[in-house]
């Protein structure tokens, strides 16, 4: 019996004051200034719930905690929800995606 998919990828964008953390930027050495920094995650949770979770610093991401400033439906909504192994894999998929065109990723 297979359940239905419930896992949701979902990206979040972070205040430009994250690239003052030397440890994003060593880890986006591609980053092109102007574009937009963003945390890539998955969930079994609603996004929104996942989101307000981070600022409430439950289960969070020091970034997201500090600096995330909303959810970015458009780079992620068509993907869900899915079973959790394909979660796993279009997380890392959407991370590569958005660091290839620039964008600076954090990724847990």
């Amino acid at each position: 019996m297979s359940r239905r998919p419930h896992h949701h990828v979902y990206v979040i964008e972070l205040h430009p004051d994250v690239l003052g953390e030397r440890k994003f930027r060593q880890n986006n050495p591609g980053y092109v200034a102007g574009k937009p920094c963003v945390y890539v995650g998955m969930t079994g949770l609603d996004p929104d719930l996942r989101f307000d979770k981070h600022k409430a610093g439950i289960q969070s991401n020091a970034y997201v905690f500090r600096y995330g400033l909303r959810l970015l439906p458009d780079l992620y909504e068509g993907f869900n929800p899915m079973r959790y192994e394909d979660a796993v894999a279009k997380e890392i998929e959407i991370g590569i995606d958005l660091r290839s065109a620039g964008f600076g990723v954090w990724q847990a």
